[in-house]
């Protein structure tokens, strides 16, 4: 399954945009009001936790400087990953899209694919504020 996020032009750098995202917690100013945990693991590495659902762990698993951001499950029962695509747009904005993509059974997906397509675009979405 992929899922993308609308992609959203911020008044920052792609430079700054990166170096927000890189810092895993920066990840609880995007999170969705509906938050009931979260907690930073280490330097790369954050719980997060939605009311009503299971508690998540990401951990970052790759960098591009100024371009890519790339945050994976850390064990549990799911794998998959979310990847944030950074862009110059003009001189002094980014361009950032999210993507999740995992390997889901039908049930699985079906259950999940509204959840996370509005997880994604909120946390595109606050981007707007927080960075």
């Amino acid at each position: 399954m992929n899922l993308q996020s609308p992609k959203v032009t911020l008044d920052k750098t792609p430079e700054e945009t990166y170096s927000f995202l890189s810092d895993v917690k920066n990840f609880e100013k995007l999170m969705p009001e509906n938050i009931s945990k979260f907690e930073v693991l280490g330097d790369d590495k954050f719980l997060f936790a939605l009311k009503g659902m299971p508690e998540i762990v990401l951990k970052k698993k790759e960098e591009v400087p100024f371009n890519k951001v790339v945050l994976g499950a850390a064990g549990g029962k799911l794998d998959f990953s979310l990847v944030a695509d950074i862009n110059r747009a003009q001189e002094d904005k980014s361009d950032v899209q999210l993507t999740f993509s995992g390997e889901f059974n039908a049930m699985m997906g079906m259950m999940i694919k509204g959840p996370i397509s509005k997880f994604i675009e909120t946390l595109v979405n606050n981007m707007k504020v927080a960075i």
